[in-house]
């Protein structure tokens, strides 16, 4: 397919109402999907059996158990999250805080945001899904480092 064929029916989708177009020859393939999809993939947790134990047996009052065991490490203390609206991920995927690596954030701590704005992309299954705001108010902490991975339901933003 010539170069310009190809960005004609580009330029010619553009001013249409069509958000899907598929074109098959013999020699290629052309589909065109305009917009953000989101994609949710739910997958059963998996079923971890525990292993079977062996029954132990009664030491002589006498006779104490050898003290090798130490005591489990204390969880890490949780950073405290600030209160406030909190914006969570809608799928999982990778967190980035501007469009790309050399653009500016779409949000620093502190900006105000209106409802519907861009705070932020994930990317999932190589989609760049953007992130808006579903409160109007101000940025008073961001709970994710960019490129990191985050889960369905986690929350990103702290607005206010």
């Amino acid at each position: 397919m010539d170069p310009k064929d190809l960005k004609r029916i580009l330029d010619a989708l553009k001013d249409a109402d069509v958000s899907e177009f598929n074109l098959e020859t013999p020699e290629y393939k052309v589909h065109v999907k305009r917009g953000a999809q989101i994609v949710q993939i739910a997958a059963p947790a998996p079923i971890v059996m525990a292993a079977p134990v062996a029954p132990m047996q009664a030491l002589p009052a006498t006779q104490a158990a050898p003290a090798t065991e130490a005591a489990p490490p204390a969880p890490p203390a949780e950073k405290p999250v600030v209160a406030g609206h909190q914006v969570k991920a809608p799928i999982v995927g990778t967190f980035y805080r501007s469009s790309s690596p050399d653009a500016a954030a779409f949000v620093q701590v502190g900006d105000k945001v209106e409802s519907g704005q861009v705070l932020c992309i994930i990317e999932a299954m190589k989609l760049m899904n953007e992130i808006e705001s579903d409160k109007a108010g101000t940025v008073r902490e961001i709970l994710v480092s960019n490129a990191q991975p985050v889960e369905y339901g986690q929350a990103l933003f702290v607005i206010e």
